[in-house]
């Protein structure tokens, strides 16, 4: 099988080797359309992405996303992309545009249009709504002489490929390049914005990615939960608050509220054979305990843990004992 013709004999039966040798191929084809789209932004394509990129930064409301067919799926992921990582964006169906929807189009807007062929019948009478009301039209194509290249304020001319479809008809390495291309800007905005984990957290709130963007102080028990005792303290104390808090340790905080150590587990086995009472906490603590601050995110801290082979971490802000976190409630938040 090549490209453009199925060879295999009329009625013969595909193999497993027929299959993964045709997904290779696809995967061949589109990796040589992405190569293509590299060399083309390191050449001619590098100028009017900047400019894009520029352009959609200076809007003040919100970029709309349009393209018919295979080139509109992927106008709705790009819309998704870019809304999710700080640049308000949203997909508008060019066909129902010409039938009211041209109304969700503001000043303020900036228009992102895909066609491959640049010719798109359905885009007609967007692509005339934005040039009447001056609102920006980005269009991302494959010919530089098409209608949508000629009118948009900015064309992104995509390098015409092969692709992988063997008849050469389904849009596949088109749509694959129209789709990085798509995160490219994203990536490029992000950037410029200087878009945080922080901001990146307020807009995923939910699922494992949520999750593990929770911050320790979401997560963490707070300062009166935090077991503690004096570095003057009695050992015997010490076992008592481990106890009473089933933290498995306790922190040695100085009168300020200052962590100054730890007492674990460990240190009480190797304390094993001293008098309780005699025995002061300061003479068996670990100094200089494994902390971590408040912002921290849960994933951070869990990492913390697993590579430190810890299951607990004392939250601290300024020196100071604010919290302390469990590997059980990052295990009850879906973070581990």
């Amino acid at each position: 099988m090549n490209a453009l013709t199925n060879t295999r004999p009329a009625g013969a039966q595909a193999t497993a080797e027929d299959h993964r040798t045709e997904a290779l191929r696809t995967l061949a084809v589109e990796a040589a359309g992405l190569r293509a789209l590299e060399a083309a932004l390191r050449n001619g394509l590098g100028e009017p992405f900047a400019r894009a990129v520029d352009a959609l930064l200076a809007v003040s409301g919100r970029i709309i996303l349009t393209g018919m067919g295979k080139s509109g799926h992927i106008a709705r992921k790009i819309a998704a992309t870019l809304a999710s990582t700080g640049a308000p964006a949203h997909y508008v169906h060019p066909a129902e545009a010409s039938h009211g929807d041209l109304g969700m189009i503001a000043p303020g807007d900036a228009v992102l249009a895909l066609s491959w062929s640049g010719e798109t019948r359905e885009l007609s009478d967007l692509v005339a709504y934005a040039k009447r009301f001056r609102i920006p039209l980005l269009g991302i194509t494959s010919r530089a002489d098409s209608t949508l290249a000629r009118t948009a304020d900015v064309a992104l001319v995509l390098p015409v490929a092969e692709e992988a479809c063997p008849n050469g008809l389904a849009p596949t390495t088109s749509t694959t390049m129209q789709l990085v291309l798509g995160d490219a800007l994203a990536m490029a905005l992000l950037r410029a914005r200087g878009f945080s984990t922080a901001d990146f957290r307020a807009v995923h709130p939910g699922g494992k990615l949520g999750s593990q963007l929770r911050t320790v102080a979401d997560l963490m028990h707070p300062a009166a939960e935090v077991p503690r005792v004096a570095p003057d303290a009695a050992l015997r104390e010490a076992v008592i608050e481990m106890t009473s808090r089933r933290f498995g340790t306790t922190g040695v905080v100085e009168g300020d509220g200052r962590l100054v150590g730890i007492v674990t587990d460990g240190d009480l086995r190797r304390a094993l054979g001293r008098d309780l009472a005699a025995t002061r906490v300061v003479e068996v603590m670990t100094r200089n305990p494994l902390t971590v601050p408040p912002g921290m995110t849960a994933a951070e801290a869990l990492a913390i843990m697993n590579e430190s082979k810890v299951t607990v971490l004392f939250v601290t802000e300024e020196g100071r004992a604010v919290g302390i976190l469990h590997i059980h409630d990052l295990l009850r938040a879906g973070v581990a």
